[in-house]
């Protein structure tokens, strides 16, 4: 872990990573599970295809076309992914070991030996963080720089225009921010006043509640999850990679949960190594992780740092 986000992690422990509550803690746990949103799948070259348990693909760059593979091609066919009962005999009686932020099984920076940087930016839901940061997305786009956008179910929800217009752009790629936006535990742990999920039954529902919508919206599944706060215990993690997905960490916190101002953002993402994955929020519409990433961007592109999608390197 990088000095800076170490020391950022400890300054606003009390929000860090959460970056949308804004009504008392775990109030929207108790939510009924959402619906998908009403319309037919989005076809989306932003997103790249399903993951697989074979060796890892070429990246692909971000303006190319999706590769379609043929459902009758037991080749390429995806393996069995198990059911919420098949998961919770299987991890149920397992006892963690691990809990935080870097456990077993989070990817918490690129491959070694990759030079370009990730930016990363949540959209948590819900009470609070259903916003939609208009300056943050244009000027992503204005600088061609791709990002890895981790959406939640309840964004979702609230903003199906919004939503539709980024999956279809092949700039991003759309990641699994979770159901209801919890922490992933099986013994019901809590990161920053956010009650965690209770048991391996409610990791599959936050898992793959919300990793359902996004295939029937995008057309295929998610490749990468992250969950609210980004705290995971180590059996919650192996859920995760039996759904079919991958659990992307960070290396450097680049607006604090939503918190910093420009000026901090813009210091925080500027000085991010190669290699890093950053994490952001673009549910806040007003803050500082708009100007401070508009501010940062430009110096990393005129040294020659390169921007990817996490799929386009892992």
């Amino acid at each position: 872990m990088s000095v800076s986000r170490r020391t950022l992690l400890m300054v606003v422990a009390g929000g860090a990573l959460t970056g949308c509550r804004a009504g008392p803690p775990g109030s929207d746990s108790s939510s009924p599970p959402v619906s998908a949103p009403a319309g037919s799948a989005i076809p989306s070259a932003a997103a790249s295809t399903a993951p697989s348990d074979g060796p890892a693909e070429a990246a692909a760059t971000p303006s190319g076309p999706a590769t379609s593979t043929s459902a009758s091609d037991p080749a390429q066919q995806q393996p069995h992914e198990p059911t919420r009962d098949e998961v919770v005999e299987r991890y149920g009686g397992l006892a963690p070991s691990e809990w935080g932020l870097e456990v077993s099984g989070v990817i918490t920076e690129l491959p070694e030996g990759e030079s370009a940087m990730a930016l990363t930016f949540d959209a948590c839901g819900g009470r609070g963080g259903n916003g939609y940061d208009a300056d943050l997305i244009d000027f992503l786009r204005e600088r061609d720089v791709p990002a890895t956008l981790f959406l939640n179910a309840r964004w979702i929800d609230a903003n199906p225009e919004e939503f539709g217009q980024l999956a279809a752009d092949p700039l991003f790629e759309i990641g699994n921010h979770g159901t209801l936006h919890r922490p992933l535990s099986v013994t019901g742990r809590s990161a920053y006043g956010i009650a965690g999920t209770g048991d391996v039954g409610e990791v599959y529902d936050e898992v793959a509640g919300n990793a359902e919508k996004l295939a029937g919206l995008l057309g295929h599944p998610p490749r990468f999850f992250r969950s609210g706060t980004a705290h995971y215990d180590d059996v919650a993690t192996r859920v995760v990679a039996d759904l079919g997905q991958r659990v992307a960490g960070f290396t450097v916190n680049g607006d604090g949960g939503a918190t910093l101002p420009a000026g901090e953002v813009r210091q925080e993402v500027a000085a991010a190594p190669r290699g890093a994955i950053v994490i952001g929020h673009m549910n806040h519409p007003g803050g500082g992780t708009a100007p401070g990433v508009a501010a940062a961007v430009p110096g990393l592109l005129a040294a020659g740092r390169r921007f990817v999608r996490l799929s386009d390197v892992l």
